[in-house]
């Protein structure tokens, strides 16, 4: 049976493969030598298919003749125009169906009838007949001889719409009579749509059901799949790219969900059976061809976006285009619009195929670092469009199947990009445990590095401790001991008391000093140093040294607690020194701020003194280490000058306003 198609509602059809050749189509973008080799093979099943539909038509008998000798014959089909929608008694054409009625009657536009008259091929045949019709466009009515079987609901404007409605009726016995009968078709639609009438069979009832099964895949049930997709992929990209879209594949979801969108407004051209909300066809027909700009706008920006591609000048051309054929086809005169849409139709066409074919070179080129998965995975979905409109434009020529074609490999499209969003939750989810993995071993490292500073504090708490028990406990040791050695007579045990008992405090304040909780800031600098001028002085002065102490009455600034623990454990130190150390006859202690943020504390003897480089040099002197390491602790400086003349011992803090 002749497999054609009614006339489109937009002037420029697309045409779809039936599956075995769209197979054929993805076989030979995976192998060019299996393409080569099936495309004969694709050639002899589209002439078979022919002869097949030729010999079911009836149209021309030929090998199958006898197989279909009880077939209804058709005799012959005419056509004439009916400006007022009357049948015409005259102007009859003979024609061939599938037709559109503008290639021969050019801008004609309103009603034209079709005549078919047919026989019975064997007189007596059991079983009824059956009518059926792939589309009527835009709209009309059926008759069988003078009886009518059908007719759409509208046939002014706004008109049903039938150019894609395949339906088949069973014929009334009581409609026909011997010899020749004759289907009566009256198709309604503007110049500007492509009005005619679509593929007719007649014959057994089960053969045209059967046939009309397939009619209704092809013409809807495709388009009604694809349309569902187009619908979930679009919301579902759209719903990526509000949730990503401040990242680099942002813009690409976007791109194409608002692709997915615009090929679902335009296949509303193939489903919608009225023109709602559109007032007439022909604003029904300027939203599917707009839509279908915004398609390749869409897909075009698309692909820049997906391939990281910058172009700046192609993109503003592509803008430029796409609102030029907006308004080509919003303000098209209606009674060129079908040549306006034409043209707009295929500049369009052109403008997604360089899109394609431009991608491949971007895909496919060499480049640092290797090309990338999700590119060529693009770019052989894109070349599987240009495989089927090269096929289609320069071997079929069945521009209504175009659409069909295009409709499912954007489908297929979707489930490639889907996949791809796939492996790329799947590199998030491995980017995940990685982040995981790397966020252990920094615990681990955090964890080695705590233990470590803890131990550093262990330890510097231990020197700490070691150097409060050199400069206090040790100290007051080392006075008792130089007490005790240079007394010319026993000490009466009052004087060991004390001393055990100055040892005791010293303990204490070792201790008051590791905890640091219960330090206080003296009132006053007197208050401060008198503890120290308390244990020294009568030392001294048993020693046969003269001490003078110089002590600021008030504070300017206070130090804090620990620098007062900190400087008097220092001065301990320093004195001891001396004690030991100096053999000096004279002593004076200062205590001053010469600034109100300073505090500046001076130790001079007039002993024998000793080489402070030397010392500092053999590292050997454990107190001056001490005194060293306390007053950077404090935030302040030591000095130590010595020579033959004295020793003059000076720290420096900076107190905290």
């Amino acid at each position: 049976m002749r497999d054609v198609r009614g006339g489109g509602a937009h002037g420029a059809g697309l045409t779809l493969f039936r599956w075995p050749q769209w197979l054929a189509a993805m076989a030979r973008v995976l192998c060019l030598a299996a393409c080569m080799a099936l495309l004969p093979g694709a050639a002899q099943a589209q002439a078979a298919s022919g002869n097949e539909q030729d010999n079911q038509l009836g149209g021309e008998p030929g090998a199958g003749a006898d197989a279909t000798a009880c077939a209804p014959r058709i005799i012959s089909v005419q056509a004439a125009r009916a400006p007022h929608g009357a049948r015409p008694t005259e102007g009859w054409v003979t024609v061939t169906l599938p037709e559109v009625w503008t290639r021969r009657w050019p801008g004609y536009g309103g009603s034209a009838w079709y005549r078919i008259d047919w026989q019975r091929g064997c007189a007596g045949a059991a079983g009824p007949l059956a009518l059926g019709i792939d589309g009527i466009s835009v709209a009309g009515e059926v008759y069988i001889n003078d009886e009518l079987l059908w007719r759409d609901a509208s046939l002014a404007e706004p008109l049903s719409r039938s150019w894609n409605v395949p339906r088949w009726w069973l014929l009334p016995e009581s409609a026909l009579q011997a010899g020749v009968n004759t289907v009566w078709v009256r198709a309604v639609g503007p110049a500007a749509l492509s009005p005619g009438l679509g593929a007719v069979r007649l014959g057994d009832a089960r053969t045209v059901a059967e046939e009309q099964r397939h009619s209704q895949w092809r013409q809807r049930t495709v388009y009604l799949i694809n349309a569902v997709v187009c619908a979930v992929s679009g919301a579902l990209f759209l719903l990526a790219w509000l949730l990503r879209r401040r990242e680099a594949e942002g813009p690409g979801y976007g791109w194409f969900g608002l692709m997915a969108l615009a090929w679902l407004a335009y296949l509303t051209t193939y489903l919608a059976d009225t023109q709602w909300p559109w007032p007439d066809s022909i604003t029904r027909s300027r939203f599917g061809m707009v839509a279908l700009v915004s398609y390749v706008l869409c897909a075009c920006r698309f692909t820049f976006s997906f391939g990281g591609q910058r172009l700046p000048w192609v993109r503003r051309a592509l803008w430029l285009g796409a609102a030029l054929g907006v308004a080509a086809v919003v303000f098209a005169p209606a009674a060129t619009a079908g040549a306006w849409f034409g043209w707009v139709w295929q500049l369009a066409m052109a403008v997604f195929l360089a899109n394609c074919l431009q991608f491949q070179w971007h895909a496919w080129r060499p480049r640092p670092g290797g090309r990338r998965p999700g590119h060529m995975l693009l770019a052989l979905a894109w070349l599987v469009f240009l495989v089927v409109a090269l096929f289609d434009f320069l071997a079929v020529l069945d521009r209504w199947q175009v659409a069909r074609n295009w409709a499912a490999l954007s489908g297929l499209l979707g489930g490639q990009l889907v996949q791809h969003m796939g492996s790329v939750e799947r590199f998030n989810r491995d980017l995940e445990e990685g982040v995981a993995k790397a966020r252990a071993e920094l615990a681990a490292a955090l964890a080695r590095e705590h233990a470590q500073a803890l131990q550093t504090a262990k330890l510097h708490e231990r020197m700490q401790l070691a150097h409060d028990l050199h400069d206090g406990l040790g100290a007051s040791l080392v006075r008792g001991l130089a007490l005790v050695e240079q007394a010319k007579a026993p000490l009466p045990n009052e004087r060991v008391l004390s001393i055990l008992k100055v040892l005791r405090d010293d303990l204490r304040q070792v201790i008051d000093h590791g905890s640091s909780a219960g330090a206080t800031v003296p009132d006053t600098p007197v208050q401060w140093a008198a503890p120290l001028r308390h244990r020294f002085t009568r030392l001294l002065d048993e020693m046969g040294v003269a001490s003078s102490w110089h002590i600021a009455p008030q504070w300017r600034e206070r130090p804090s607690a620990l620098q007062c623990l900190g400087l008097t454990r220092l001065v301990e130190e320093a004195l001891s020194n001396v004690v030991k150390h100096s053999r000096a006859r004279h002593l004076r202690v200062d205590c001053v701020q010469p600034q109100p943020d300073t505090l500046v504390v001076r130790v001079q003897d007039d002993g024998v003194g000793f080489d402070v480089p030397a010392v500092q040099r053999a590292g050997v002197s454990v107190g001056m280490r001490s005194m060293a390491a306390r007053a950077e602790r404090m935030g302040g400086t030591l000095t130590i000058e010595s020579g033959p003349g004295g020793t003059v011992m000076s720290v420096s803090l900076l107190l905290k306003q």
